[in-house]
């Protein structure tokens, strides 16, 4: 992977677009970066000038790479394209994959200032970072992406996109789904016996043994909450988080007790307006926790896709 400096370290900015006509190049259903006339995979999108701000939106969820392309003029790009359509399949939503044709789509381009293709963007909470520029193998670029996963994973990033299309169903496999996954049966059983400190590292082992489980990162993260409210005297810490609005201790302590007692919104709200009020390091740790409670609460919750709309707006 090459690492360079990208022109644009903030937010993209997206002002410039969306003023196409739907008609012309870029607009809803132009061709994928996939097999030409085939479908795109469950976890991908063809990015139009019409649905790109959606799509980098969509990093507040979990990553999303956009792979930028031309067919004509760098076959290996599109091959690149093909091949993170492709695995974005095998990842199951740990991240979104964007196919960028410059070509159809250069107002894209030219917002992103692309230097040349094949270069494949990270956008993580609507920012963007150059995360490949060499068309390397699919299975480099699978190794690649596990090792970019798993540090995001080991930074509290565990997020996961839902299918953007219905996967068929495997000839003879059962509709309904096993009620319980004896993976997380230790960490389970430790919580039905209140020993909450054996419920996280039970947890912690399988997030260690693989970063990508998504169940096992949002069980290790609620288990984390009752950890740290464990023998919290609710109304001491409402007093505390009330003398002291900006100490970012209080009130996140405050927001998982808001959490546990059912107040979701509450609790998101608190953390969002920290951020809103804080900068520097105290705001990254208000933003850090705020992600925890959102993996802990479950990112297809509706409550979570709106506290990360209210995010972005206290972010830019």
């Amino acid at each position: 992977m090459t690492q360079q400096p990208f022109s644009r370290p903030g937010a993209v900015d997206l002002s410039g677009l969306g003023q196409a006509s739907a008609s012309g190049p870029g607009a809803p259903g132009a061709p994928a970066g996939g097999a030409p006339g085939g479908a795109l995979s469950a976890y991908a999108v063809t990015v139009t000038e019409q649905n790109f701000q959606a799509t980098v939106e969509a990093s507040m969820t979990a990553p999303v790479l956009l792979a930028f392309y031309s067919r004509s003029r760098s076959p290996e790009s599109a091959r690149l394209a093909d091949d993170l359509e492709a695995l974005s399949g095998e990842f199951e939503g740990r991240f979104l994959a964007g196919l960028v044709d410059i070509d159809a789509t250069p107002q894209i381009a030219q917002a992103m200032q692309i230097p040349s293709v094949p270069l494949v963007v990270a956008v993580l909470d609507g920012r963007p970072m150059p995360l490949l520029q060499d068309a390397v193998s699919r299975e480099e670029l699978r190794t690649a992406l596990t090792q970019v996963l798993q540090q995001l994973t080991a930074q509290g990033v565990t997020g996961r996109h839902q299918p953007r299309s219905p996967q068929p169903q495997a000839a003879g496999e059962d509709a309904e789904q096993p009620a319980v996954d004896p993976r997380y049966a230790a960490a389970q059983a430790a919580l039905e016996n209140d020993d909450v400190d054996g419920a996280v590292a039970e947890y912690q082992k399988l997030v260690d043994a693989n970063p990508a489980d998504a169940e096992a990162a949002a069980g290790l993260a609620m288990a984390q909450v009752l950890q740290r409210t464990r023998g919290v005297d609710l109304q001491q810490a409402r007093e505390a988080a009330a003398a002291a609005p900006d100490d970012v201790a209080a009130q996140t302590l405050v927001a998982d007790l808001d959490l546990l007692g059912g107040h979701v919104d509450d609790a998101f709200n608190r953390l969002v307006e920290l951020v809103r009020r804080t900068s520097g390091s105290e705001r990254d740790a208000a933003r850090e926790h705020l992600l925890g409670l959102f993996g802990a609460v479950g990112n297809d919750d509706p409550r979570v896709l709106k506290g990360r709309q209210n995010l972005a707006s206290a972010l830019f």
